[in-house]
């Protein structure tokens, strides 16, 4: 296990590690679960951890999103519970992001899958969207490792390309039609994912701990794929800039904003002459979890296809909100990929 090295302007923090079995993990991921009303008669969105006044029984749906230059802004990243930002061939960045709480009207430019997204995406039961694949992330889709929709089969119908882009960053997922689509195929969209764990409002209020006001993550030495954390206390969020420009929807301009940053190691090998990755998910590591202004060193494990925060052996909570699970390679793991600054 190689050591994540995060400069922290202003203060240091003291590198924590622990360990853990599967029973204390499958045990604490089965505490997350809501799946009565409270006695105000609240339910809790199951990645959220947001209340609701409808049971909230709609399936995950987990979609590959590019993250290319030529493919911002994004469209329906605002309204994801849960996104992923991992590594792909070229330097370059793809997202994955899940959706149970909200559904926009469409989500995009989508982009073709690698297997791990797969992985990821299992992980919360998903329904899988992409558009395309590469070899590896073929097979498992053909194998039937997951419940899938690809744009490949459906370009034009479900998939629809935007004329003002050039392909392959120009086609948008529209979500009606692909649940249509998805009901036709008997899929199940009816049984929502077990629920994360997250903290109450009052346990918020008492986190403490070394500052994180900005946080900068350097995936490659291309600006364009730079990525930076602002914390504005007034909304209690980091808003999210990606090559020194603030992200915001494409069709309603809403920021994209962060509640829960989850920053992990982990370990990243080239595989053919593409440049495509293997990316080790299972093997755990160090990381930071960063909350309310607040940063936390931590380690994360795969539990059952999620990555999870834990401290000294025990999970560690998510506030009420989003999550941003950014993917850093170990071998990079220096202060140069990620630093934090008041």
């Amino acid at each position: 296990m190689r050591t994540l090295t995060i400069m922290i302007l202003l203060t240091n923090a003291i590198m924590l590690s622990g360990c853990w079995g599967e029973k204390e993990n499958s045990e604490a991921q089965k505490e997350g679960s809501m799946v009565s009303p409270d006695k105000e008669g609240h339910y809790v969105f199951p990645l959220t951890g947001e209340k609701t006044k409808v049971e909230p029984n709609q399936r995950a749906t987990a979609v590959v999103i590019n993250n290319h230059p030529k493919a911002r802004p994004h469209t329906g990243l605002v309204q994801a519970d849960l996104v992923y930002e991992v590594m792909v061939e070229g330097n370059m960045t793809r997202f994955l992001a899940i959706y149970q709480s909200k559904q926009p009207e469409k989500v995009g430019p989508v982009r073709s899958a690698r297997d791990y997204f797969i992985d990821l995406a299992n992980g919360y039961d998903s329904l899988f969207i992409a558009h395309g694949y590469s070899p590896d992330a073929k097979e498992m889709l053909q194998s039937g490792a997951i419940d899938q929709i690809n744009g490949i089969q459906y370009d034009g119908t479900i998939f629809q390309r935007d004329p003002s882009r050039v392909a392959p960053h120009n086609s948008y997922m529209m979500f009606d039609e692909m649940t249509e689509t998805a009901k036709d195929k008997g899929y199940d969209l009816q049984t929502a994912p077990d629920s994360l764990n997250f903290m109450k409002r009052a346990e918020v209020k008492e986190l403490a701990g070394p500052k994180a006001e900005n946080v900068q993550i350097r995936y490659s030495n291309q600006a364009a794929f730079q990525v930076e954390y602002k914390y504005d206390p007034k909304q209690q969020s980091y808003e999210r800039w990606t090559g020194g420009e603030k992200e915001l929807d494409r069709e309603s301009q809403e920021p994209v904003l962060a509640d829960n940053i989850f920053i992990i190691e982990a370990g990243h090998r080239v595989v053919d002459s593409e440049g495509r990755l293997d990316i080790d998910l299972s093997s755990g590591g160090s990381a930071y979890l960063i909350q309310h202004g607040i940063v936390q060193q931590v380690d994360w494990s795969n539990v059952n296809g999620r990555i999870i925060p834990f401290k000294k052996g025990a999970m560690v909570d998510f506030i009420p909100g989003n999550t941003w699970i950014q993917v850093i390679p170990a071998s990079k793991g220096l202060n140069q990929i990620v630093e934090f600054a008041k």
